[in-house]
């Protein structure tokens, strides 16, 4: 892959890279008009998505940092986003061009006053991996194999201009109307700017590995602050291969349960004991180690999860409390779902599509143990996402519903999902993780 010598960083630069992407964009258009006077519907609107999954992935991966984090995002939006895009954005999880040799020793100097050479044994100038916010450097110190993460120049200063400029796709494609979404946006901003905080990452990673490093089957990588700052981060190498590697290969059942189960008692053990979670549950951010061993990586973007969230949000993934008619409504105004301005209209639609989707997504806690490789399990979440991604009723109301909390817990449990059914994890105990 061909590696690039600069990022856009100034706010001019980095908006007329997104309106040369939004040209393209304008003639796949032309070309879908075209397309449905000879081709069917379905064929016209498949080569659009796939022509613009394209160009927006390749302007996108030009600027990195928060554009290219939204993307990555996205791609976990399996049940919402046509498959054009999840295929094409799911590359900015760990596959996107590289920073050059040269600009990599630049930004060694800036942060470190230092080359690499004069901090590690030997350094790679070519990266082994290259994701949307930073890419990883294989380094060796007195014996040991390191990783080093490098962060793009650039990328903490333009979260916020890069937020403003996507805002206007996310709000159309997640119906959010102007009314009350500045607290979502303002979610997403703040966490991402934790995430270019490098020293923060090295603190919570310490903090996650230390808390959770009894649960069987998973591991971590040991960080080293001495040769880590705000921009670089220093860990062990953990040898393995990433999770959609591995699982694309696998045929051991026995292991993708017991891998599985590791995963999923990591995520509940912090979620429940902690109330703390890595709420980034991407395929490249777990490896799968010889041994058949889970390593967790990157704690950059970790949520904290306050008591007046926690306890109304489990509270509806009881199945009495979602029978309980009463009951779960007081919980959807507890949660912000539904408003205390809301039309007869908007809550009863709200109350029957919320009761639906939490019927359908809680399955997996209503049972002592719970088989992830269901197929009909998430046929019909992506049957339920179709069906409301189309529904017109909703489409005329505003979709700015729940806390702003709501957008990386579900993005941690879509996540988590998927990543369990991508395993095929089978008989995962659920509670598991409060016998550990």
């Amino acid at each position: 892959m061909k590696s690039i010598d600069s990022i856009p960083t100034s706010k001019i630069q980095r908006a007329s890279k997104l309106v040369k992407t939004g040209a393209k964009v304008g003639v796949n258009y032309l070309k879908y008009y075209g397309d449905k006077l000879t081709k069917s519907e379905d064929e016209a609107k498949e080569r659009l998505n796939e022509n613009n999954a394209s160009d927006i992935y390749d302007g996108l991966k030009q600027l990195k940092g928060s554009a290219l984090k939204v993307a990555q995002m996205l791609s976990m939006e399996k049940s919402i986003m046509p498959q054009a895009y999840v295929e094409k954005f799911s590359l900015a999880q760990f596959s996107v061009p590289p920073l050059s040799p040269p600009l990599v020793i630049k930004t060694f100097k800036t942060y470190f006053g230092k080359t690499p050479s004069q901090l590690y044994d030997t350094f790679n100038a070519t990266s082994v991996n290259a994701a949307s916010i930073g890419q990883v450097h294989l380094a060796t110190k007195d014996g040991k194999k390191l990783a080093v993460k490098i962060q793009y120049p650039g990328v903490a200063e333009s979260i916020a201009s890069d937020l403003a400029m996507v805002k206007p796709i996310a709000m159309s494609m997640f119906n959010i109307k102007g009314k009350g979404s500045e607290k979502y946006f303002k979610e997403v901003e703040n966490k991402l700017v934790e995430e270019t905080n490098y020293i923060l990452e090295i603190q919570q990673s310490k903090e996650i590995s230390e808390a959770c490093k009894h649960i069987p089957n998973l591991r971590f990588p040991k960080y080293y602050e001495e040769l880590s700052n705000e921009r670089i981060i220093t860990m062990d190498y953990m040898d393995g291969e990433h999770l959609s590697e591995y699982v694309s290969r696998n045929s051991n059942q026995d292991s993708s349960n017991s891998i599985g189960q590791a995963l999923w008692d990591f995520y509940m053990f912090q979620i429940h004991n902690l109330k703390k979670v890595h709420a980034d549950p991407h395929p490249g951010n777990f490896l799968i180690s010889e041994d058949h061993k889970l390593v967790a990586l990157d704690f950059g973007c970790m949520k904290t999860i306050p008591e007046s969230f926690y306890i109304p949000y489990f509270e509806l993934a009881k199945e009495e409390n979602i029978s309980n008619k009463a009951y779960f409504e007081n919980k959807l105004y507890e949660l912000e779902i539904l408003k205390d301005y809301d039309s007869v209209e908007e809550v009863t639609f709200f109350t029957n599509m919320f009761h639906e989707m939490l019927s359908l997504f809680t399955q997996p806690f209503h049972s002592e143990k719970f088989d992830f490789s269901d197929q009909t399990f998430f046929g019909k979440i992506a049957e339920l996402g179709e069906k409301y991604s189309k529904n017109t009723e909703l489409r005329k109301m505003n979709g700015n519903r729940g806390s702003k909390h709501f957008i990386y817990m579900n993005r941690t449990f879509f996540g988590l999902y998927n990543l369990m059914y991508d395993l095929k994890a089978k008989d995962i105990i659920i509670n598991n993780f409060k016998n550990l």
